[in-house]
């Protein structure tokens, strides 16, 4: 057999002579510059043998062209509507309140936007409402409203809370028959809550009656609370019979009561009697 010379890990290797067993399949290098191993094997035993790496072809790989992809719609920054929103309420608390002033300076802060910042106004009254700046909530609200935005049941309920809390009944009671006929049948429990809420507060039987009336013709079931003041209102009002038909009619059949430490649901009815 002739003297073997493979030179393995070397950067080359001379020519060599192999006897061919049986079974077996050699590879011949010349000139190998890398090494790679593959599996040789016959039906007993394997064995690795170097292979030539500058054979094998590689793939191109695909390079970034560096084009983005668009979108039809684009993600909003939310921090940047909440920066306008702070914008927003810092002007308006340094305005006085004259309605000139007001919308002027509103109307300024809008005017290089490309579409009006409904986002950015509602979370500026959001921010005012918890702050109890009431003031402030009508001011904003108004001037939204003359835009014809934001027409939606959330700010007219917000507006009467304003004009709740701020005493501002008049005004309250003209956004209230604005909102009954211009959303007839789209008036929600809420609203009508919320103007039964406001004539309760500032003893108004007489008015009460009227939203309820008005609520039975929308076929608007009142919630809890708007049952016990409109009872309240009938029996101010010397109706104790209609007091006892609305409390018949709307109200719950069951109550909460508190025994041993737990919350136990009874039948009103049976615990009254």
């Amino acid at each position: 057999m002739a003297q073997l010379g493979l030179g393995l890990g070397f950067s080359c290797c001379n020519p060599f002579t192999l006897q061919k067993p049986k079974g077996f399949t050699v590879l011949v290098a010349t000139n190998v510059t890398s090494v790679r191993y593959i599996e040789c094997s016959n039906h007993r035993n394997r064995r690795s043998l170097p292979v030539d790496t500058n054979s094998i072809e590689e793939k191109p790989r695909k390079k970034n062209s560096g084009k983005k992809e668009h979108h039809l719609w684009m993600k909003r920054d939310s921090a940047e509507s909440g920066h306008k929103a702070l914008n927003l309420i810092h002007i308006i608390s340094e305005l006085p309140n004259e309605k000139e002033a007001v919308c002027g300076a509103l109307d300024k802060w809008v005017a290089w936007e490309a579409e009006f910042p409904l986002i950015a106004v509602a979370k500026a009254l959001r921010i005012l409402r918890k702050r109890s700046q009431w003031l402030q909530i009508i001011q904003v609200a108004k001037w939204m409203l003359s835009k014809g935005q934001g027409l939606t049941m959330g700010t007219y309920d917000t507006l009467l809370l304003a004009f709740d809390m701020d005493g501002r009944v008049d005004e309250a009671e003209s956004l209230w028959n604005m909102i009954v006929h211009t959303h007839t049948r789209s008036v929600s429990k809420r609203l009508c809550s919320r103007m039964i809420s406001v004539y309760h507060h500032h003893h108004m039987p007489d008015k009460i009656i009227e939203v309820f009336a008005d609520m039975e013709e929308l076929a608007v079931k009142p919630d809890e609370d708007t049952v016990r003041r409109v009872a309240r209102a009938f029996l101010d009002l010397g109706q104790e019979d209609k007091q006892k038909l609305v409390l018949k009619k709307y109200q719950c059949k069951w109550k909460y009561l508190h025994f041993n430490g737990e919350r136990v649901k009874v039948r009103r009815d049976a615990w009254d009697g």
